[in-house]
């Protein structure tokens, strides 16, 4: 039986927004493993059981696939180098003020080649809000270094959004993108193994990872593609510039991150600018990892 006129987009926009939360939350869940493992080796438990879930997850779907073909390869190195920054990030900065300066990556994406007037509106509160968050690089604010390598995270993203369009247009299903999470996985092997050492192996330790391959990868991929098949991409590109302040709000109940006014409003920028141009652009940005 059908449900009531108008409930696929409402179900549509709660499993976006519940992609966005599930991601932060897998984030958040991830800075309890830096004390034992460090960053580098919670990001290879990360992409080990996100790699593991999304090969259950793809099953048959490996088909068109022939050898390592070169755009799969490439995606797999995008997917290490954004998660690793990102995570190096979050262990110096605040989660909302790291995921704000990271959503430059789909924000540049999205405005990239535009000739619309409109668009140069969203560079410049995108800039004012990064020039906010920035205002207290070097005053005990924000770790500057900790800023670059969230900027890097996004540079990343960026290519991780180009490849990720390349690879889906060219192989169906979630074959390809399976096999760029085990591509992931290995990159991050040696830093990740020589960081964690033996306690990688600590039950609780690898139950954690379990739980962020499946709260960062797993869960939103699923909850992503459905959602796509019930709301417009426009629409759910909208949604996804949520996330800066999602994981803002996360940080303050998981984390206790507080932020002061001028964090807030720089983040409110990103967010809005974010959400501008994602409006107008033709596809929403893809999940980074």
């Amino acid at each position: 039986m059908k449900g009531p006129i108008g409930s696929a987009p409402r179900i549509g926009a709660t499993m976006a927004l519940g992609s966005i939360v599930s991601v932060q939350l897998g984030a958040a869940l991830a800075t309890s493993l830096f004390d034992s493992v460090g960053p580098l080796g919670a990001v290879f438990l990360r992409g080990l059981f996100g790699a593991l879930l999304l090969l259950a997850l793809a099953r048959g779907s490996f088909a068109p696939l022939r050898g390592w073909p070169r755009d799969v390869v490439l995606f797999g190195v995008t997917v290490a180098g954004v998660t690793l920054c990102f995570y190096a990030a979050i262990a110096r900065l605040p989660l909302g003020i790291a995921v704000a300066l990271e959503f430059v990556g789909p924000l540049g994406v999205a405005v990239a080649g535009s000739r619309k007037r409109l668009d140069l509106l969203w560079v410049l509160l995108a800039a004012a809000g990064i020039v906010l968050l920035s205002g207290a690089i070097g005053s005990g604010g924000i770790d500057a270094l900790g800023a670059a390598l969230a900027l890097v995270a996004g540079g990343f993203w960026a290519g991780y959004i180009v490849l990720s369009a390349r690879v889906g247009a060219r192989y169906p299903g979630l074959g390809a993108v399976a096999a760029a999470g085990m591509v992931s996985a290995l990159v991050l092997a040696p830093a990740g193994i020589a960081a964690g050492g033996a306690e990688l192996l600590v039950p609780s330790n690898l139950a954690v990872g379990l739980a962020i391959g499946l709260l960062s990868s797993a869960a939103p991929y699923a909850l992503e593609l459905e959602a796509l098949r019930r709301l417009p991409t426009q629409v759910f590109g909208v949604l996804m510039s949520l996330e800066p302040a999602v994981a803002a709000a996360v940080g303050f109940l998981a984390l206790s991150q507080g932020l002061g006014a001028a964090e807030v409003v720089g983040i409110a920028c990103v967010v809005l600018a974010s959400a501008g141009a994602l409006r107008t652009s033709t596809a929403p940005p893809p999940r980074d990892g």
